[in-house]
């Protein structure tokens, strides 16, 4: 009698797919899909020459060029949606490498993670009677028709909640056997100190960006621009405190995964901090980075050398820190895909 190896996967941990998604996974790709429209309808309209919600006096009318370039960035930024709600839908959306759906997964949580968070808490804030960012709160002259942003926002906030809940289906069919258990539960890393080094290193980063988001949240405008100085409102403070958290998140949770912290965690705790965490502050701070490129006329409203720091500060944290989740996923899928030892013949 001859023993084989050990099968790659236990019956227990294969993913479970189906030739045909249910019934919840059709109508959230449906709802995804639909979203997104109300915006790219906005956006194309406005590439085409439309000044449909743009009022008279906006600054969007005073830069056509680089406004145009820039809607048809977000135009091929929010069809990407379109394409991951059916990448994660449908039978061909299952042979993806791991890391052409991860990557931009990663950035749609970043982008979409603090609009969903933020708007909500924005509204809290104006219920309570607290300034908003309007223009007849900050006296500037109104940058879009007010309906624009609830269109908008409200669009942005279903594509996060349908494309989110197709991603965790996903995953958790896909990847799912790779973060049972709890952190204490995990072997040691064979790059174990290379894990913890860029663990420390985003932690020192961090320091930079989280001491500034934490001054502007309380009330300081050390390092802010004239312009952000003088329009602060309740909407303001709220995205700062967001930031504060976002960063927390991401530093916490590559500091569980390098160093084995909080052992009695699940372990999906901490990747699932790690994620949002990073994302949400790596693609922000991206994204203001790539706007502060684009010149801005007035004097008051180009970003201090400190805000470009802070950017700066936050890419560098989210990249270190979903840069030591990618490996840990990589390490336990070999670990768990890896044959064991072949016995000789009996």
């Amino acid at each position: 009698m001859t023993q084989t190896s050990a099968p790659a996967l236990s019956p227990a941990s294969e993913p479970s797919w189906s030739s045909r998604p249910g019934r919840t996974r059709r109508v959230l790709r449906t709802v995804a899909v639909v979203s997104t429209l109300p915006y790219l309808s906005l956006k194309i309209a406005w590439v085409a020459g439309s000044h449909l919600g743009i009022p008279e006096g906006s600054s969007l009318l005073a830069h056509r060029s680089s406004t145009a370039v820039a809607n048809s960035l977000t135009v091929l930024m929010d069809a990407a949606v379109i394409v991951l709600a059916l990448l994660l839908t449908r039978p061909w959306g299952r042979r993806v490498p791991a890391w052409l759906l991860a990557f931009p997964m990663w950035v749609a949580t970043g982008l979409l993670a603090p609009i969903m968070t933020g708007v909500p808490l924005q509204l809290v804030v104006q219920v309570l009677g607290g300034s908003v960012n309007k223009a007849s709160d900050t006296g500037r002259e109104p940058f879009l028709d007010e309906w624009v942003f609830g269109v908008v926002y409200t669009g942005f906030i279903v594509q996060g909640l349908a494309l989110g809940t197709l991603f965790v289906l996903y995953a958790r069919d896909r990847w799912g056997h790779l973060w049972r258990g709890r952190v204490g539960e995990l072997p040691a890393s064979a790059v174990g100190s290379a894990q913890r080094a860029a663990a420390v290193a985003a932690a020192v980063v961090a320091l930079l960006p989280l001491t500034l988001h934490l001054l502007w949240a309380c009330g300081s405008t050390a390092g802010l621009n004239a312009g952000r100085a003088t329009d602060r409102t309740g909407d303001f403070y709220v995205l700062e405190t967001l930031d504060v958290l976002f960063l927390l998140s991401a530093v916490a949770g590559a500091w569980i995964i390098a160093f084995r912290s909080g052992r009695r965690l699940p372990t999906r705790l901490p990747l699932a901090l790690a994620w949002v965490g990073s994302g949400a502050t790596a693609c922000w701070g991206g994204w203001l980075s790539l706007a502060s490129l684009g010149g801005v006329d007035d004097l008051a409203k180009r970003p201090t050398e400190l805000m470009n720091l802070t950017y700066a500060g936050q890419m560098i944290v989210g990249i270190l820190v979903i840069g030591i989740s990618a490996y840990f996923l990589a390490e336990a899928s070999g670990r768990v895909r890896r044959p064991g030892p072949k016995k000789r013949p009996a």
